[in-house]
């Protein structure tokens, strides 16, 4: 049984750290593209960033370059999302997501529809 489960949110200051870890088991990383989705009140969840392990390596949302590293540790199953100089737009819901390793331009994708396995989410609160 596929299972995802997130941890390290919280309540950050702006330009603060926080980092996420996204727990995996029932499946092997290295078949799968991973992602990091967030979800905002009263907006559409959207992809933060994904990882292919093994793999041509990550893909970023714009807002995100150069303040999020997404990384992955396969003898643990785990994978991360630090996130650095954090800003009050990005507070949501994050959820890790594992779906089949689904490329464009050899990069993994940060579509909501190429994801089938979802965590439960932890939420991220950026506020002063």
């Amino acid at each position: 049984q596929l299972q995802l489960v997130e941890s390290g949110g919280g309540l950050v200051q702006p330009g603060g750290s926080l980092r996420l870890s996204c727990a995996t088991s029932g499946f092997t990383l290295d078949y799968y593209s991973i992602a990091w989705f967030r979800q905002a009140p009263g907006k559409e969840r959207e992809g933060v960033s994904c990882i292919l392990t093994g793999g041509p390596g990550t893909n970023y949302l714009d807002s995100v370059k150069g303040r999020f590293t997404m990384s992955s540790d396969n003898a643990n199953n785990t994978v991360y999302l630090q996130m650095n100089s954090l800003r009050p737009e990005d507070t949501g819901v994050y959820y890790c997501a594992a779906g089949p390793r689904v490329t464009l331009f050899r990069l993994c994708m940060l579509r909501k529809d190429k994801y089938n396995y979802w965590g439960q989410g932890t939420q991220v609160t950026v506020s002063s």
